[in-house]
């Protein structure tokens, strides 16, 4: 991927919606693309969440997952399992790399925002 400005301030808009996201709670990637008003680019949002590691302050990237709970950015993460780990640590389930109870933890920006 090719990246220029309009790509960069489109990641700068992801790291933002994705830093309030709360602690306990999850999105998708396309619930953050429709809240930017960019519909069709959750994998854009991906991207963006694969390239925040060094990000200050701080991108909770662990809280994006897809659109069915399923820990699909596990990879871009130190270990296969630190994305998992740190959801639960703050009091989600996981199991078998999806997020238990995924309709009650998750977070629409459109809705809280």
């Amino acid at each position: 991927m090719k990246y220029n400005q309009k790509t960069e301030n489109f990641f700068a808009d992801v790291y933002e919606v994705t830093r309030l996201i709360p602690r306990g709670r999850v999105t998708s990637y396309g619930a953050i693309v429709n809240y930017l008003g960019t519909k069709g680019g959750a994998r854009m949002v991906g991207w963006a969440m694969n390239n925040c590691h060094r990000e200050v302050p701080e991108v909770p990237a662990h809280r994006v997952v897809n659109r069915d709970g399923l820990l699909t950015g596990k990879h871009h993460f130190g270990t296969p399992e630190m994305m998992q780990q740190l959801l639960e640590s703050e009091g989600i389930k996981v199991i078998e790399d999806k997020v238990q109870d995924f309709q009650k933890l998750f977070w629409n920006p459109i809705d809280e925002l």
